[in-house]
């Protein structure tokens, strides 16, 4: 049997999101299984090493995970011919600088998201790798959680009829940082604009992927930001003004006549069955769905209730609803798309979520604060 090992420059992977779900539950969990066996003849190995700014940080999580490959050199790291693919994990506002190198060494590029603050450079940094006629990707995760794919398996069935809405809830509390023992479990820089901070920037990205491939295409957006807290704690104990959006409030038309409200906050205190929540009610049934877990009521099962403010309700609202079971064991949505992008790479096995589809969720944020600030709704064209 062939292993092919493939280089991949894992860029500024020290953060909470690059560590867990990128690192630790993606490549290393890849690498453990014995790497993607393609047939009898042939697995795909990952080789990754590690690039970032801080080289205690990254001699810290090397030798955490495993690895004895790390440098902050990254232009010498993309010189070598060894590594095809070069992933990016940093902050959104450095990202452009970083794709522009990597793209000039001639690697592939799979990236997180947004993958620039504003359309016009989302659709730059696509286009470049297309001129370059460079593999490349974006990481649109939501896609591949376990309730997701049950709702998408469920409406492929023919389930709910016609959709008519979806209702989108996402969000928690996030500690201000004030109180010792409630200490905040963000970063600082995601309440602050010149870090590229704000919730509209930061979930509108997914919101747009979601809405594209699970609903239908974006036609226009009403959407209202807002800053509910205006001063936060920072990681040095020292307060800060929060100057841009912890709070969203968007509406979707889509052009199948489907509309989608999606409310995102970080000042909500959660009654619900998870952090995202998404009601999709059609012609012939509902779903709520979760990340892992998706409750249907069909149309023969809905009850008929009436209203009557001065009695409890007679009718149990949660009764009514079946959870739609575990059909096999889900993998981590993070290493399924690593997966996919790899056999992209090695293989030229088809992979449409391109950092095209990533300019698409930045285009969506950019239009999101645009709404806001005029107070109007916008079309959504097409790029």
């Amino acid at each position: 049997m062939e292993i092919r090992n493939i280089g991949i420059i894992m860029n500024g992977v020290t953060g909470r999101m690059g560590t867990n779900q990128h690192l630790i539950r993606s490549i290393m969990a890849i690498i453990k299984q014995g790497g993607i066996k393609i047939s009898d003849d042939l697995t795909l190995m990952p080789d990754p090493i590690l690039t970032g700014r801080n080289i205690h940080k990254l001699a810290d999580l090397a030798k955490r995970v495993g690895l004895d490959k790390y440098t902050t050199d990254l232009q010498a790291t993309l010189n070598d011919p060894h590594y095809e693919i070069f992933f990016d994990a940093s902050g959104t506002l450095f990202r452009k600088q970083f794709v522009e190198m990597a793209v000039k060494a001639g690697k592939a590029v799979y990236c997180e998201k947004p993958t620039a603050v504003e359309t016009k450079e989302a659709l730059a940094l696509a286009e470049l790798c297309e001129n370059a006629g460079l593999k490349n990707g974006v990481v649109q995760d939501k896609l591949w959680l376990p309730g997701l794919r049950k709702f998408q398996m469920i409406k492929d069935q023919g389930f709910f009829g016609d959709i008519l809405s979806v209702r989108g809830e996402f969000g928690y509390w996030v500690f201000t940082g004030e109180h010792y023992d409630q200490p905040a479990q963000r970063p600082s820089w995601n309440y602050r604009k010149a870090d590229g901070g704000g919730i509209i920037v930061d979930m509108l990205c997914h919101w747009r992927y979601v809405i594209d491939n699970c609903f239908g295409n974006v036609k226009a957006l009403s959407c209202m930001g807002a800053t509910h807290i205006p001063t936060r704690i920072d990681e040095q104990g020292k307060s800060y003004n929060c100057d841009t959006d912890d709070s969203a409030y968007a509406t979707f038309e889509l052009e199948n006549g489907v509309i989608a409200h999606f409310n995102s906050s970080w000042n909500v205190r959660v009654r619900r069955d998870d952090l995202l929540t998404m009601q999709v009610d059609g012609t012939k049934g509902s779903a709520v769905v979760g990340l892992r877990k998706c409750w249907v009521q069909s149309a023969a099962a809905t009850p008929k209730p009436v209203w009557n403010p001065d009695i409890d309700s007679p009718i149990d609202f949660y009764a009514g609803w079946q959870e739609v079971p575990d059909m096999q064991n889900y993998d981590n949505a993070f290493k399924i798309q690593w997966e996919l992008f790899l056999r992209h790479v090695a293989l030229d096995e088809p992979f449409r979520w391109t950092l095209r589809e990533g300019a698409k969720g930045v285009q969506l944020a950019e239009l999101g604060l645009q709404s806001w600030a005029e107070r109007r709704w916008l079309d959504v064209p097409e790029l």
